[in-house]
């Protein structure tokens, strides 16, 4: 089996983490993939794709975007907890597609699999994505491979980075920025959701010198699906329903080029 190169990757506020991550309602991601690396894989000519966290926000909307794109094929999905289980009991929307069922990130057989799209919470990534098969091409949705400064990861993440070769080697993935780096890319470190919507107005403005950039001011908000599935009393809809509530000042971890 050849491996497989993206020519383009582009998530038009695809989110990283469960706390990451924002799902918007009629949302408008996409994946967009010009095939130009003579693709050979598989008798569908499609690029086998391995779906790791899949029982997330972000592993469900990646599922759908592949599962309805014509060069792409679902070829295993990961959720631990929910191992054994098919994809439908957890998200019923998705079983109209045709799809595996779920199964434990140790049970996962990559061998006839082209690429993985890593839709962990940051923390978990960086052990997993070190011990994957070198063939693979790999998108990390989390926040683990942004920073090229490991210390800088260290001091915002509160944790040591525990594959820092592999920070290096990530390309941080804003396609209408850096296509050309990401074509030839084995790791690709998917943009949050904020500097994503920052970014993609901002860059061409201030590179056709349209703007000054001495005081600009992003006025973002973001759904309270990006806090992920896990229950709590705050994230309740009768708690944050047509309210609005400001989280992580001063603090807050997105990253920006």
């Amino acid at each position: 089996m050849s491996a497989t190169a993206f020519s383009s990757i582009c998530f038009n506020r695809a989110h990283s983490s469960n706390k990451d991550l924002t799902k918007q309602q009629n949302v408008k991601s996409h994946v967009k993939c010009s095939i130009k690396s003579g693709i050979t894989n598989s008798s569908q000519n499609n690029v086998r794709v391995g779906v790791l966290g899949a029982s997330g926000y972000t592993g469900s909307e990646i599922i759908r975007l592949l599962a309805n794109h014509p060069h792409f094929g679902v070829a295993l999905m990961t959720a631990d907890r929910k191992a054994g289980q098919a994809i439908s009991s957890v998200f019923p929307h998705l079983g109209t597609q045709d799809l595996p069922d779920l199964i434990a990130i140790k049970d996962a057989d990559f061998s006839d699999v082209d690429a993985v799209f890593c839709c962990l919470p940051h923390g978990t990534t960086q052990e997993i994505i070190k011990g994957l098969p070198k063939h693979l091409k790999i998108v990390d949705l989390s926040a683990d491979f942004r920073l090229r400064d490991v210390s800088e990861y260290e001091e915002w993440y509160g944790q040591p980075h525990r594959a820092p070769d592999l920070q290096k080697e990530a390309i941080y993935g804003l396609t209408e920025v850096l296509r050309e780096e990401i074509k030839s890319a084995r790791l690709v470190a998917n943009p949050g959701c904020y500097p994503t919507s920052i970014q993609l107005p901002l860059v061409p403005l201030i590179k056709a010198n349209l703007i000054q950039t001495s005081n600009i001011i992003v006025d973002a908000k973001s759904g309270v699906s990006g806090a992920g599935r896990s229950a709590k009393e705050n994230l309740l809809f009768t708690e944050v329903t047509e309210g609005m509530n400001s989280y992580g000042v001063t603090r807050h971890r997105h990253v920006i080029l």
